[in-house]
């Protein structure tokens, strides 16, 4: 019985590849575009340029598939979150990077908050806008595990840190974050934490 190709795993997908099929291209392109997409918008901001930076990434791949080794790398996601990552920082390094939230302007007075939902909503603002602020690995390491959802280990891999060194990262990070909060009054937004076993949830 033959496997589906939405069925096969991507280490097979990437078989494929090599040989030339387009099918199994698009498969893994549409299995990965969303989550790969996510983490380049968090990193620069911009949507236009994130969309350009994973498709990016993905001819990259097409061109050169035998840049992803099984027997040597990571496996594939983990390995692609790292090329995708390399492509965002060179890019912020090439030019200033946008705000994330393109209309808040955080010394607006006039912002008047309706009730208790656009007031979440608010805080939450604060919150990516102080993310945003945060150093380049500092926000790094909060993009992969709270909001990719990925374990520390991944993460730490993605970022070629041991684990250690990742949850330090992290820490500095949430401290930073809720002095400012609390700074600016703003004490009650989700900030990350970390939970045992290297989940990271918001609090």
């Amino acid at each position: 019985m033959h496997t589906a190709w939405t069925d096969k795993p991507d280490a097979e997908l990437l078989e494929h590849i090599r040989e030339g099929s387009q099918h199994a291209f698009g498969v893994l392109v549409r299995r990965h575009t969303k989550r790969f997409y996510a983490l380049a918008y968090r990193t620069l901001g911009n949507r236009d340029e994130a969309e350009d930076i994973v498709q990016e990434a993905f001819i990259k791949l097409w061109q050169k598939p035998d840049i992803w080794q099984p027997d040597r790398n990571a496996q594939f996601t983990t390995w692609f979150y790292r090329l995708v990552l390399n492509q965002c920082l060179d890019e912020l390094k090439r030019k200033k990077p946008l705000p994330l939230l393109e209309n808040f302007d955080m010394a607006d007075d006039s912002i008047t908050l309706q009730d208790e939902a656009l007031s979440i909503k608010q805080q939450q603002r604060m919150l990516e806008t102080e993310i945003r602020a945060l150093p380049e690995r500092q926000q790094t390491a909060l993009n992969l595990c709270f909001y990719e959802k990925l374990s520390n280990k991944e993460a730490a891999s993605i970022m070629g840190i041991n684990p250690k060194a990742l949850e330090s990262l992290l820490m500095r990070a949430k401290a930073t974050l809720k002095s400012k909060l609390t700074h600016a009054g703003s004490a009650s937004a989700s900030l990350p934490t970390t939970e045992p076993g290297g989940t990271y949830e918001a609090a």
